[in-house]
């Protein structure tokens, strides 16, 4: 019942609380399933809301699978896209997969997690078996989906490899046997697609959770990658401390609530005391759990030490073969810039520092060892070869 009240605590929806109970209470090892579509490597502190949860089911005992889709990743989620995605090649899925592993496992315990991935089943199913699964779903319960729906209306094309994605997926519950379904409250059709299936092939329905969709940085998106407004699990500490304190002021109740396992009436009287304060609450607590208690020092000062205007003690150092370097060159190979109008936009904006200096010439050569920097937070140490300064 403890973890019940946990799971309603945090969960948006759940079809149905009566069906959860009923299977919490049965005292069988429950089969809980949470797929990823692998079309970016990296996992964002948004994917953590479920899986923290599926961490305090896990540890009650309850089998944990972590369904990677390779298979269905070649396709894309639609899911809330406006338009067909990239396709992706089988490779690269697998090999963002393997990336999803080894951050699951900072989260979960992955003696105790199984991981799988959806070509094992999807990938050995013929014409007619697709055609038989096909045939489970009418195009117009397909069409409820409001991105479909918007898209159609909207006169945008729609290609019938993505109305197949919500199937795809929802067969891999039938593939499990799985007893519990999580997801983020984007992904409510798929889960529940998956529950209609489990039905038509005589299984028993899993029951399907939905978690919050954490805010991006920006304050408006759901946190994402591809909108630069994440924040990395997997991030070096100092650029996690640094993310952690640009979280909008009136969102850090809920990072709290959705990130952490400290207590609402901690954190909620840290916010109302000191927001200031309360960030670097946050931000310590997010190196800890990813980084360990040892990490967490050494990302404060680095972050003190760049709010202050001074350059951290601590940087990358980036070795030239040339006696002299142009200033754009350089930009690229710190990784600061990807193309030398980038480089010239950064100059341009005054986002560049020489030793400290703002740079505003974008033709100047680079002859000594310095210290550069891009914005508050990017700096490398540059070594010349012949430079006179050791």
């Amino acid at each position: 019942m403890e973890l019940l009240e946990t799971i309603k605590r945090t969960a948006v929806d759940i079809f149905s609380v009566d069906e959860l109970q009923k299977r919490l209470k049965s005292g069988k090892a429950l089969k809980i399933k949470l797929g990823a579509d692998p079309s970016r490597p990296d996992l964002h502190l948004g994917h953590s809301v479920p899986l923290r949860m599926l961490q305090k089911m896990q540890d009650a005992g309850h089998e944990i699978i972590f369904v990677i889709g390779d298979f269905t990743g070649m396709i894309g989620d639609p899911s809330e896209r406006s338009k067909t995605r990239q396709p992706m090649t089988f490779e690269q899925t697998r090999q963002n997969g393997q990336s999803y592993f080894e951050q699951v496992s900072k989260i979960l315990d992955p003696e105790k997690t199984r991981i799988t991935y959806n070509s094992e089943w999807l990938g050995k199913m013929d014409f007619s078996d697709v055609l038989k699964l096909a045939g489970k779903y009418t195009l117009a319960r397909v069409l409820e989906r409001d991105d479909f729906s918007k898209r159609y209306k909207e006169n945008q094309p729609i290609g019938l490899h993505e109305l197949m994605y919500p199937l795809m997926q929802g067969y891999d519950s039938v593939a499990l046997k799985a007893d519990i379904e999580v997801g983020g409250t984007d992904q409510t059709f798929n889960l529940l697609v998956g529950r209609d299936l489990q039905k038509d092939y005589g299984q028993e329905p899993q029951v399907v959770i939905t978690f919050p969709l954490l805010p991006g940085l920006d304050g408006i998106e759901k946190m994402s990658k591809s909108l630069d407004n994440y924040i990395g699990i997997d991030e070096p500490a100092e650029v996690i401390f640094e993310k952690c304190m640009k979280v909008p002021d009136h969102l850090l109740s809920d990072y709290f609530k959705l990130t952490t396992d400290i207590p609402e009436e901690e954190y909620i009287k840290c916010i109302e005391t000191d927001i200031r304060q309360a960030h670097f609450v946050f931000a310590r607590e997010m190196v800890k759990v990813y980084h360990g208690e040892d990490e967490v020092l050494p990302a404060e000062k680095r972050y003190n030490s760049i709010a202050s205007g001074t350059a951290p003690e601590k940087m990358d150092a980036l070795n030239i073969s040339e006696s002299e370097i142009s200033i754009i060159e350089l930009l690229k190979q710190a990784g600061f810039a990807s193309s030398n109008s980038d480089a010239k936009r950064l100059i341009n904006g005054k986002g560049i520092k020489v030793n400290g200096e703002t740079l505003d010439d974008s033709s100047v050569l680079i002859k000594n060892d310095c210290v550069l920097s891009c914005g508050r937070s990017k700096f490398v140490r540059v070594f010349i070869q012949s430079s006179d300064l050791q």
